[in-house]
C-alpha cells in the first residue's frame, strides 16, 4: 500500500471523526436563542378560559424567572453561559511547533553525526555507541512531539481522547503493513537479534548493519551497496549473525589439493600461515579442516582454515592475505 495515500487516509478519518466529536462536545444548542413567535394582533383581544390559561403559564414563567435570578444575586454566584469551542491550534502555536520540530531535529542529526563519528574514532566503543543511536533517536523524537503536544498545543482532555480514538481507527484501516513494521523495529530494539555494526545475513542479503528504524533495517554489502529491508519481513526470517556484538568475527578460508597432500605437514603450515597475517586476531582459536570431496569427478582433498579476523570489516581483506600467504608457503614447500 502507497505510504502517501495511507497518511491522506488517516489525516481524513481523523479529521472527520475528530470534527464530529467537537461539533458533539462544544456545539451551542440553539434553544433559547430564537426568540418566541409574537401573538398575533387578531389574538390580543382574546377573552375566555384558553387565554387565562396562557396568561397564567406566562406570569407563573416571569415569577420563576424572578426568583431565580434574585437567588442568584443573593449568593453572589453569576450566571454563566455555554462558550463557542476554542481553537486548539492557533497560529502562533502551529508556528512555534514547527520552530520547535526543526530545531529538534537538527539537534538530534547533529549529536547522530557527533556520536558516530565517536564511534569510528574510538573503534573499541564502536559496536557500543552505535547500538546506543538507534534508541537515542526514538527517544528523542518521542521526547520533542511530547513537548509539542503537552508544552505548546495544550489540547484538552476530551480533544486528545478523541484524537486518539480516531487515529487508532484511521490507522487500523489505512496503515497495516506501516504498523507491521514500526512494531518489528521496536521489538527488534527489544530483544536485540543484532545492534548497528553487526555483520548478519537475511536471505541473500550479506553485509553490516547501519541504520536500524522503526521502518527498515539497512545494510550495506561486501559491493558497497545499500539494502533497505523492512522490518516486518525480518520478524518472519531467520537471521544470521557473524560477530553479535562483538568486534572479531569468525572467517573460513577453502583450499582444494590432490588428494597425495601430506595432511600432517599441510595443517602445521596453515596453522603457521594464519600467524603470519596481520588480520589474524591472535587471543582467538586457528584451526584447520580436511575433508575429502570430489569435484568435477576428481578426487581433492579440501581444506578449510578457520581464523578470526580482530576487526570484521577486514574480513575480506583477511580471506584475500590468507588465500596468498598459504598458497605461496605451499609453493615454496612443494605442498601444492
Amino acid at each position: 500500500m502507497n505510504a502517501g495515500f495511507c497518511t491522506k487516509k488517516i489525516i481524513l478519518f481523523s479529521g472527520i471523526i475528530l470534527a464530529c466529536h467537537f461539533h458533539a462536545i462544544h456545539g451551542e444548542s440553539l434553544t433559547g436563542l430564537v426568540p418566541s413567535d409574537p401573538v398575533p394582533a387578531g389574538l390580543s383581544g382574546q377573552t375566555g378560559r384558553n387565554a387565562d390559561t396562557s396568561s397564567a403559564g406566562i406570569l407563573k414563567t416571569h415569577s420563576a424567572d424572578t426568583v431565580h435570578n434574585d437567588m442568584l444575586k443573593g449568593s453572589g454566584i453569576q450566571e454563566t453561559t455555554v462558550k463557542p469551542a476554542v481553537r486548539i491550534i492557533t497560529t502562533s502555536k502551529l508556528l512555534s511547533s514547527i520552530f520547535v520540530l526543526i530545531l529538534g531535529w537538527l539537534a538530534l542529526k547533529y549529536i547522530t553525526l557527533l556520536l558516530n563519528m565517536a564511534s569510528e574514532r574510538w573503534a573499541q566503543y564502536r559496536l557500543t555507541i552505535k547500538g546506543f543511536v538507534p534508541v537515542f533517536r526514538i527517544a528523542g523524537w518521542t521526547a520533542l512531539i511530547y513537548f509539542v503536544i503537552i508544552g505548546i498545543i495544550r489540547p484538552p482532555v476530551q480533544s486528545v481522547l478523541a484524537l486518539t480514538a480516531s487515529a487508532g481507527i484511521a490507522i487500523g484501516f489505512a496503515s497495516q503493513d506501516i504498523l507491521k513494521n514500526i512494531f518489528g523495529g521496536i521489538v527488534i530494539l527489544l530483544d536485540k537479534p543484532f545492534k548497528v555494526g553487526d555483520k548478519i545475513l537475511i536471505d541473500t542479503h550479506y553485509g553490516e548493519v547501519i541504520h536500524i528504524g522503526l521502518r527498515t533495517v539497512r545494510l550495506v554489502t561486501p559491493d558497497d551497496s545499500q539494502v533497505a529491508v523492512p522490518n516486518s519481513e525480518i520478524m518472519n526470517r531467520s537471521v544470521s549473525n557473524a560477530n553479535s556484538g562483538e568486534p572479531d568475527c569468525h572467517v573460513a578460508v577453502d583450499f582444494y589439493f590432490d588428494r597425495e597432500l601430506d595432511l600432517d605437514r599441510a595443517h602445521a603450515l596453515a596453522v603457521q600461515c594464519a600467524y603470519l597475517s596481520r588480520y589474524t586476531f591472535l587471543k582467538k582459536p586457528v584451526s584447520v579442516v580436511f575433508r575429502n570431496e570430489i569435484h568435477q569427478g576428481r578426487s581433492l582433498i579440501h581444506m578449510k582454515l578457520k581464523v578470526y579476523v580482530f576487526d570484521h570489516r577486514f574480513e575480506f581483506a583477511c580471506i584475500s592475505d590468507l588465500t596468498k600467504i598459504v598458497l605461496r608457503e605451499f609453493r615454496k614447500t612443494g605442498l601444492a
